[in-house]
């Protein structure tokens, strides 16, 4: 019987060891403490799961490029969530129950913090057995296409989010992208064929989608103020907003399940509109 706790929790032990080896004594700044700041006040590591999970899906894979695609992805989300918390942007306090990094450190140093935990995680990411393979789908998911294209539209920069169409494609890009790069990473990592590539992409962009509609309704106290960002929840409601989440979890799954081994992407599916923070 698959336990998906037992199967995360190994996952993340194996992956919290390799991450806290980043920022070490190579590094002894006072930058490379405040880096290592973010990667330590804790985090479910989903979208290295995702990594794993979508490996494992195939069968066979090379642990070192998993663990490589894991990190870096990992790095990617940690910097968007560093400059995310700045006062320009979200202008938030508190995150996972911590002070942030520019209010631990100061405006100047977060900027330089999340500035560092990119670069580096294009650093790390020569050393992927997978390099040529990996490098465009990171770069398309992290850049003006994907996940940067989704902060533009969350500011207000772009027009305003004023249809269920238009916050779709809002979180298929902020949060989606670098879900679905996740999986497809795993993928790579056992050298998936395009088609399976294909339908671990379209696995990911509707359990990202899936994701975000159940964080609005984790979240539907906070966004209901009257400054709170555009939701699902509001324009939906919150039944209609669940229901959506599991319509597009159980198409997410309908596109993985003739994998040889789908078993953790069916669990992280169905974790990502069941958790409960």
């Amino acid at each position: 019987m698959f336990s998906f706790d037992a199967w995360a929790n190994s996952w993340r032990e194996t992956f919290e060891e390799k991450l806290h080896t980043t920022f070490d004594d190579r590094f002894p700044t006072q930058l490379a403490q405040a880096c290592a700041y973010p990667l330590k006040t804790g985090g479910k590591r989903i979208r290295p799961l995702f990594v794993f999970a979508g490996a494992e899906s195939l069968g066979d894979f090379s642990q070192q490029g998993a663990l490589n695609s894991a990190l870096v992805v990992e790095l990617i989300h940690t910097y968007s969530l560093v400059h995310d918390d700045l006062p320009c942007m979200d202008d938030d306090d508190v995150r996972r129950g911590q002070p942030t990094v520019h209010k631990k450190y100061g405006e100047a140093a977060a900027l330089l913090v999340g500035d560092a935990l990119l670069t580096e995680a294009f650093s790390i990411l020569v050393e992927n057995p997978h390099l040529p393979s990996v490098l465009p789908v990171i770069g398309q998911a992290a850049g003006l296409s994907g996940m940067i294209a989704g902060q533009s539209f969350d500011i207000g920069f772009e027009e305003p989010i004023d249809s269920i169409e238009k916050l779709s494609l809002l979180h298929k890009k902020k949060t989606g992208a670098l879900i679905a790069a996740s999986v497809q990473l795993g993928g790579i990592a056992a050298d998936a064929s395009e088609e399976q590539l294909r339908k671990l992409r379209a696995y990911g962009i509707n359990v990202g989608l899936a994701f975000q509609l159940a964080d609005d309704i984790l979240d539907q106290e906070q966004d209901q103020k009257d400054d709170g960002p555009p939701s699902f929840v509001k324009f939906l409601g919150r039944e209609k907003t669940l229901l959506e989440a599991q319509r597009y979890c159980q198409e997410a799954v309908t596109h993985i399940q003739d994998l040889p081994n789908p078993q953790a992407l069916k669990a992280l599916a169905e974790f990502s509109i069941s958790r409960t923070h």
